[in-house]
Parts: structure tokens; C-alpha cells; sequence
């Protein structure tokens, strides 16, 4: 970094230090340093014995200039509707003991901001124009030399105030015209109707265009915009180019065709298209859709940029550009900012830079700033990177504009985020039909005689004398007519077409049916492939020295092989071989999944006495695609948004997101509501992401134990999502194979389990992955049907406690029916298996879970017509206990509940129904003491 920006308003002895080296060696001191130094040892020849002090006075200057670039911020002409907050000290020549008696004196400092030797009041006026005017930059915290050189630089050379052409301020006029004459045009028409406007921030919209024109130039091929409502409209129509007619007949329509389902309101949607540009490049401009979680979609944008970059540009980052529109209040508020600040330089979230813009409107809904952060900016998050924040005068066009290429430049050349402030205000309340003087009085009286900024840059276009007023209102005239013939258009019908976002990268695949989950399709891998695939998952290269019980852990796999043992790990990684070797990519991140929470993965092998790791399977062929597992950041919401927005770029591929234990996915439920569970009815998006959560009831406390299967199944419908609890390696395995080898993608969640991953009956052959399909219900092969009474009904671990139970007891009569897939429910599957057992009497669904968690209601609301008897905890408000001795009591008491003592005439251990055989259900009930309160009992 050069050396003044480490030089505070009294660091003497650091410029003294400096000076010392360059006596020494002029090449030890930056160029800037090198140039101060030659001019102050003229100075001090000439000067030092006539005019006493001069020399400790260009120090006194040159921390001037430092105090000008470290918070020249603070004293702007940036805010156009309030006065500044005062901030101390201020740069006043007193404050760097300096006086008005200096202001003629010809200073040498005046080389380090390119001047020369000039007089105090020049340099002033140039800091001030730089650094104060309608831009004020914080940048000096940044830590890479080159950077802050480059930035100061670029500014200090056009004083950070842009010399356009004509050509450039009729091109921004007219996107001021546009911008501001859509919002006027739907308040006349579309009276009293929601649109949340940009009225107040219009200048967003010369600004994007500024960007989109500029990244053409610098090599971006696609631009990835997410924002919350506010202005939405105004960038579909004037940005991304939707057709006028179609916007307002979102205004007017009553139905949709038959492209989407519940829809959306109309300032949520997406859209993408192809923008020309003048450089000659076309660009596709994606507008992602987003719910009103303002931030949820930042996550979103981040993923899908990266999944671009990697698949169709070959990880060329400066060919896609993701773009965050905040406001003022989200970007300070919503903690998701945060962490994906955090992850902006992390090696499997990175994407390059992202362009972070906030409409800073100075008030929440109702909330003062002053209220809504503790931070002096809104923006101060952006320093978590050290990322430059640009300031800038919602009111000065050409400001944001400059600002916004300067931005773009830096992003490309530095691949580093970029956060720009633009200091505007909201003309409406929270939505048209709000009244903000409630609790905005002083504001919105400001507010209301302020000039918009298209008729402040009209009034300086024409002093310029660029346009003149005829001019100006017959541009305003000519885009009026266009709105109004788009209006008369969208007047023609009632119905509304959504143009689903990404349709083109979606366009080989279409929407699910009811008919495709009556079977699942065969998945099996030819064996003598899976041998080989098996072989090349346990192969350690020679050339590498592994931890020793790495090198176990491998013979150990090997022989699981030779046996024919296949474990959830192996089934697992089988799996994803398996679709890499057929050509999908595939991408696996979470906390800790390379080795995986419960140290069985192993997906990557660490060397010894090295920080690198080998990764089998990006080792299986030379043309192979892609395979990336990552270790996640410490969140849930703002991975578990990347994963959804990368699975959304890359349909072919298989995008997994694994949660530490499953109960952490509600830290991520926004997005689990918003995009996972809903974003195809509302918006038509198709997602293939899986998301893997750890659960079962193991006496690890509640907050190890459950993953919320009822919330899951409780947002089920419309076969929205898929959701498993599978119990062998073989049917995971052919889970994972069955998302990717549909012509139809739709979100998969499984839950996996903790204990069976070193389960000695949890395993599979590998004859069971070379053929077959998943199955969705699992009968129990082991028994004469012939002979059984009593059906049970399960899913996930507590299969196999029923299963030693019933070895234990030999107990023929009963049937364990394990429900491998609860979402969409395989009904016809499971009267398939019901229909094996014409002797059974009675039905029991059986769960480890509290009787108000896991699935029972929803699973007895599927198939109310088996009167299904529940056998579970009893409800409580925590998923779990927290002592492992009360778990064991639990447990057990499930199992007996299921195997119960038999209290009829018999007096047998265990009759298995016997003595009631050729009876009534309602005489069993009536007879059997076990079921006076089948679905109570106290732990």
C-alpha cells in the first residue's frame, strides 16, 4: 500500500522513517513517497533557512492530504434531502496545524495528488472536488498496495467528477426519462394499485445502464441481478427490456395461462434477456426472482453466478457479473448479508466480485436510519472485505454513472467486491398507498418540493446547452405514446403470461406429474462399472504419503468390496461415481462435509504433513466433468441460498447441500420457505438441489436428534419436493441417481442417517445398485405373510430396533413395512404391500419422534382408510431429551409398545394376536388391554 495511507493526522515519526529509507535507498519508498521526497529536499535547500517552518508544514500538508482520502466521506455533498450528521474533527486547515495565512503558499506536497508544487488553496480545492463533492469514497482500510493506488489514481486524476460527451449525457437522460416517466405513467393509470416505485431513485436506472454498457466493453457476457420490489418494475421494463404491454397486463389480468400455478405478485417475478449494447456485444441481463425476505435472493444471485462461470464460461469469472440491489435498512438489517459477505473470497463461493448497490432512502417502512444501524453507513458491512464504498448523490446522474463504471473496472480488474451507496429517497411511504408524514413529518415535507432527478439533469443539460426545453418535452412525449400503445395492448386480455426466468437453459426439461412417481425408474449401474468405479474411490496415488489411518480407512473400504458389504459411505460415493462417469457434473458443500460431520465420508484424503487433500473422484477419467465437495462456512441461510442458486445453473448436474446435523437447516428456512418449497408455483423455476440432513433419535440432545420432518412434509404438496428417510446404501444410492436421470428436476431431501453409517445391518450388495430402481415403500421379505397379524409401519433408523426386536421375540406375525419415501406419498405402493397381508389385523405406524413431530399426521391424513394406530413419543415442545439414560427409556419403550406383553386369557410373553384370531377389530379393541390408549404412554 503507499505509504501515506498508514500515516495518521500527528504520524511525524512515521514520515520521518520513510524519509530516512529513501536517503538510504530512493527505491525502498513507493514512486509517490519518492517524488515528495526530491521535491521537499529542493524545498528545504531553498526555503529551510528564509522561511522558517516550511518544512515541518509540508508534513502538515501531506497529512492534509491523507485526512482528505481517509474521511473526506464524511463532510459531502451527497445527501439531497437532509443536512450531513457533523463529525469531528473536521479537515479544516486548523485541524492539521495549518492556517489561513498558508493558503497562497506553494507547497511540494502537491506532487502526491499530481498537481505539482501549487499553492494550499489549489490542493484544497482539488481535495475537496475529489473527495467531498457528489462522491465521497472510503478505500484507504484496503490492504493490497496496488489497489488502493489504482483507485486513488483513477479518482484523483478526473477529481472523481466525469467529463462526458454529449453522445454520454443525452444516453443518460433518456434513461432518466424512461425511468421517471414509467413511474408517472402507472401512477395515472393504475390508480391507488401497489408497484412500489423508484420514485426518488431514478438515477439506479442510467446507473445499471451505465454498468451493463461497461461490463460489455471489459468482457461480461451475463449479468446476474438480484433486488428486493422496490424499483423492480421500473428495471424489468427500462433494463431487461420486458415488454411494456406484458408488465401492465399484470396490472389488469385475472387468471394465469397454464405456465405457472399460484404465481406471484407482479414486483417478485424474474425475467432474463439479451440487451445490445454499443460495443457490439449482447449481453444477457437475468433478473432473479425474489419474495419479500428483502435479502433472501443475495445468496441466490451468488450461486448462480458461480454456476455459470464454471459451466459456461469455463470459470471465467469476468464473463458473468452478479449484481445486489439493496436498501438501506435490509443490506444494515438482515444478517444473510453478512454471511455472504463472508464467503465473497472463500475458494468454493467466490465469484469473482460482486457489485453491491444500495437505494439508500434514509427510512425503513417507518423506521428512522438513525434506528434501523448502529454503524455510521449502511454500507459499513462491505468493510468486513475491505471492499472501496463509494458514496454518491442520488440527484447527480453523471456521479452515479461514473461511479458505477468505475466500480465495474475495479470489479474486473481486481475480481473484489464493490459497494456503492446511493443517497436518494423514497417520494411514496412504504407502498403507494402508505402516508410516511405518520412518522416521517420533517422528512416527507423535504420531500415533497424536491425536483426529481430527470428535471435536475434536464435543467443542466439545457444550461449546457445539450437540449433545449422543446427538445426534452418531446423526448418526454414520444415515451409516453410508447407506454400508452403498451397499454392499449395488454387491454386486449385478461390472461396473464409468465415468461419463466431461465427458460432457456431449462427448455429439456418440463414439469413433473402424478404419474411419474407411481414407479421410479431403473437407475442400476452395469456391476462390472461399479467395480471399477469402487476400485478407483480406493486408490491411494504412490506418489503420495497419507495419514496413516487414512490408509486403513481405504483397506478397510476395499474390503467391504471383497465382501460384498457395501456401507452408507461407499453406497454414497458409488453414487456420485456413477454420474460422473455418465457425464454430471457434481457439487457437494456443508459444514465439514468433506470428511463429513460423522468422519464417514472421506471424500477427500488429506496428505500427511501437507494442508492439500486428494479427491478420489476428481480422479476417475481424463474427460470427466466436474467434482467439487467444499467445506461450508459456519451458516445455514446463506449456503444453503448459493447451493439452490447453483443447482439453478446447472440443471445436468447434481448440486447437494449438507447440513452439520439436520435441525440446523431452520437457520435456513427462509430459504427452505421462499425458494425450496414454493419457487415452482410461484414462479415456474424447476431446481434439482438435494439437501442432506443428518437425523435420529440417538440420546444426543435436542438439538442433535431431529431434522423437523414434519415442517418438511407439512410445506409438501403437488409433489413440490421429494422427501426420503431411506434405511439401505442401495436405495440412498439409487435415490441420488434417480434426481438426475428424470426429464423433470424438483428439489430432494433426505434424511440421512447418524448411527446407521456404522450400522452392521445397514449395508447393501452391490447386485442391489447394478439393477433395480429406488423404491419407495420396502415390504419385509422375511416373513410368512400367510402368518402375520399386525402391520408396522415405519421410516428411517427405528427400522432396524424393530427389526432386532422382532428377531429377538420371533415374532412371525408381525410385518415391518418401511416407508423409504414419505413425499409424494406412495399411496398406490403401499396398498400394493397392504394387499400381500389379507390375515393382518391391525395397522401401526411407528416413530421415534414425539407424536406432534416426524410424520405421523401427515401420514395419517394420506391414508385415513388403514386406521392407523400410532405408537410414538409423546408431544412435546422439544424434539428430544437431553439425557441419554431417559433416551434408552424412551426407546425401549417404543419397541415393547410395538411387541407388547399380551394381556388376554393366554397370559402369554407374547401371543402376536393370536388369541383373538377370526374376531372383530372392534372385539380386538374392546379385549386387549394394549390398546386402551395405543397412542399414549409416559417416558
Amino acid at each position: 500500500m503507499d505509504s501515506f495511507s498508514f500515516v495518521g493526522n500527528s504520524d511525524i515519526e512515521a514520515i520521518e522513517k520513510l524519509y530516512q529509507d529513501y536517503q538510504k535507498d530512493p527505491d525502498s519508498v513507493d514512486a509517490g513517497m519518492r517524488d515528495f521526497f526530491r521535491g521537499f529536499d529542493f524545498a528545504r535547500m531553498k526555503y529551510e533557512e528564509v522561511v522558517p517552518g516550511q518544512v515541518s508544514k509540508e508534513f502538515n500538508v501531506i497529512n492534509l492530504i491523507h485526512g482528505y482520502r481517509q474521511r473526506g466521506h464524511l463532510f459531502t455533498a451527497t445527501n439531497p434531502v437532509r443536512s450531513r450528521r457533523k463529525y469531528f474533527p473536521t479537515l479544516d486547515v486548523e485541524t492539521f496545524g495549518l492556517s489561513d495565512d498558508d493558503l497562497d503558499t506553494v507547497f511540494q506536497a502537491g506532487n502526491e495528488i499530481g498537481l505539482g508544487p501549487v499553492a494550499l488553496k489549489d490542493i484544497i480545492e482539488h481535495l475537496k472536488q475529489t473527495y467531498c463533492g457528489s462522491v465521497g469514497v472510503e478505500y484507504l482500510y484496503i490492504r493490497h498496495p496496488e489497489m488502493v493506488s489504482w483507485l486513488k489514481k483513477r479518482m484523483e486524476e478526473v477529481r472523481n467528477t466525469p467529463a462526458f460527451t454529449k453522445e454520454k449525457k443525452l444516453r443518460i437522460f433518456n434513461r432518466l426519462k424512461e425511468a421517471v416517466g414509467f413511474e408517472s405513467f402507472i401512477h395515472r393509470k393504475f390508480v391507488g394499485q401497489k408497484r412500489f416505485s423508484l420514485e426518488g431513485g431514478e438515477v439506479l436506472i442510467p446507473g445499471l445502464d451505465a454498468l451493463v454498457e461497461k461490463g460489455a466493453e471489459l468482457g461480461i457476457r451475463e449479468v446476474m441481478i438480484g433486488m428486493a420490489h422496490r424499483g423492480r418494475l421500473n428495471v424489468l421494463s427500462n433494463i431487461l427490456k420486458k415488454p411494456a404491454r406484458d408488465i401492465f397486463n399484470e396490472f389488469n389480468g385475472d387468471q394465469y395461462d397454464d405456465s405457472i400455478s399460484l404465481g406471484d405478485v407482479k414486483y417478485h417475478l424474474g425475467y432474463d434477456n439479451y440487451v445490445d449494447t454499443l460495443s457490439g456485444n449482447s449481453v444477457k441481463v437475468n433478473l432473479l426472482p425474489n419474495p419479500s425476505h428483502l435479502e433472501a435472493v443475495t445468496p441466490v444471485v451468488e450461486g448462480l453466478t458461480r454456476s455459470r462461470a464454471e459451466h459456461a464460461y469455463n470459470r471465467d469469472f469476468n464473463k458473468v457479473i452478479p449484481v445486489i440491489i439493496h436498501g438501506d435498512s435490509a443490506i444494515a438489517g438482515q444478517g444473510v448479508v453478512y454471511e455472504v459477505v463472508q464467503m465473497a473470497r472463500l475458494s468454493g463461493y467466490s465469484t469473482g466480485g460482486s457489485i453491491h448497490i444500495v437505494i439508500n432512502n434514509q427510512v425503513g417502512f417507518t423506521t428512522n436510519y438513525l434506528d434501523a444501524r448502529s454503524s455510521t453507513y449502511s454500507t459499513d458491512v462491505g468493510k468486513v472485505t475491505r471492499s472501496p464504498v463509494f458514496h454518491v448523490n442520488g440527484d447527480d446522474a453523471e456521479a452515479i454513472v461514473y461511479a458505477l463504471e468505475l466500480a465495474v473496472e475495479y470489479r474486473q480488474t481486481f475480481h473484489a467486491d464493490v459497494f456503492l451507496d446511493i443517497l436518494s429517497y423514497r417520494k411514496h411511504g412504504h407502498n403507494e398507498g402508505d402516508e410516511p408524514r405518520f412518522t416521517q413529518p420533517t422528512l416527507y415535507k423535504a420531500i415533497a418540493s424536491h425536483p426529481n432527478p430527470q428535471d435536475i439533469y434536464a435543467q443542466k443539460l439545457q444550461k449546457e446547452k445539450v437540449l433545449s426545453k422543446k427538445d426534452i418535452a418531446k423526448l418526454q412525449k414520444e415515451y409516453n405514446e410508447e407506454l400508452e400503445a403498451g397499454l392499449s395492448e395488454s387491454q386486449k386480455t385478461d390472461v396473464v403470461h409468465i415468461r419463466h426466468f431461465l427458460k432457456d437453459l431449462w427448455s429439456e426439461y418440463r414439469y413433473s406429474e402424478d404419474r411419474d412417481f407411481k414407479k421410479s425408474p431403473d437407475t442400476g449401474v452395469n456391476k462390472d462399472v461399479l467395480l471399477h468405479l469402487a476400485g478407483k474411490i480406493n486408490e491411494l496415488p504412490e506418489e503420495f504419503k497419507f495419514f496413516r489411518k487414512l490408509e486403513k480407512l481405504v483397506e478397510d473400504r476395499k474390503k467391504m468390496v471383497s465382501e460384498d458389504r457395501l456401507d452408507w459411505a461407499l453406497g454414497e460415493q458409488l453414487a456420485y461415481a456413477s454420474l460422473l462417469n455418465e457425464g454430471h457434473p457434481v457439487r457437494i458443500s456443508g459444514q465439514d462435509s468433506v470428511r463429513g460431520t460423522f468422519a464417514h465420508r472421506h471424500a477427500g484424503f488429506t496428505l500427511e504433513d501437507m494442508a492439500e487433500s486428494y479427491f478420489p473422484l476428481q480422479h476417475l477419467s481424463d474427460d470427466q466433468p466436474s467434482f467439487n465437495i467444499y467445506n461450508s462456512p459456519l451458516n445455514e441461510y446463506g449456503v444453503l441460498g448459493f447451493e439452490y442458486g447453483f443447482s439453478l445453473g446447472i440443471p445436468n448436474g447434481l448440486t447437494v447441500w449438507e447440513a452439520q446435523f439436520g435441525d440446523f437447516f431452520n437457520v435456513g428456512q427462509v430459504v427452505m420457505d421462499q425458494f425450496v418449497s414454493s419457487a415452482e408455483e410461484k414462479w415456474g423455476l424447476m431446481n434439482g438441489l438435494v439437501m442432506l440432513l443428518p437425523h435420529g433419535f440417538e440420546g444426543q440432545g435436542p438439538e442433535h436428534s431431529s431434522a423437523r420432518i414434519e415442517r418438511f412434509l407439512n410445506q409438501s404438496a403437488n409433489n413440490n419436493m421429494q422427501v426420503l428417510n431411506c434405511t439401505t446404501p442401495a436405495n440412498f444410492f439409487h435415490a441420488l441417481r434417480r434426481q438426475i436421470k428424470r426429464d423433470f428436476r424438483i428439489p430432494l431431501v433426505v434424511f440421512t442417517p447418524k448411527s446407521l453409517l456404522r450400522h452392521p445391518r445397514c449395508v447393501s450388495k452391490m447386485d442391489d445398485m447394478a439393477s433395480g430402481a429406488f423404491k419407495e415403500v420396502i415390504d419385509d421379505e422375511n416373513t410368512d405373510r400367510d402368518a402375520v397379524k399386525r402391520l408396522v409401519f415405519c421410516s428411517g433408523k427405528i427400522y432396524y430396533d424393530l427389526l432386532a426386536r422382532k428377531e429377538e421375540l420371533n415374532a412371525r406375525d408381525v410385518a415391518l413395512i418401511r416407508v423409504e419415501q414419505l413425499h409424494p406419498f406412495p399411496k398406490k405402493q403401499i396398498h400394493e404391500v397392504v394387499k400381500r397381508y389379507p390375515k393382518a389385523l391391525l395397522n401401526l405406524w411407528v416413530q421415534e419422534e414425539p407424536e406432534n413431530m416426524g410424520p405421523w399426521y401427515y401420514v395419517e391424513n394420506q391414508i385415513p382408510e388403514l386406521k392407523l394406530v400410532p405408537v410414538a413419543r409423546l408431544a412435546s415442545a422439544s424434539p428430544a431429551t437431553g439425557l441419554n439414560g431417559l433416551h434408552v427409556v424412551g426407546q425401549k419403550e417404543i419397541i415393547g409398545k410395538v411387541f407388547k406383553k399380551c394381556h388376554c386369557e393366554l397370559k402369554n410373553d407374547y401371543c402376536g394376536l393370536q388369541c383373538v384370531e377370526g374376531k372383530s377389530r372392534a372385539e380386538i379393541l374392546k379385549q386387549h388391554k394394549y390398546f386402551e390408549s395405543p397412542q399414549r404412554f409416559s417416558i
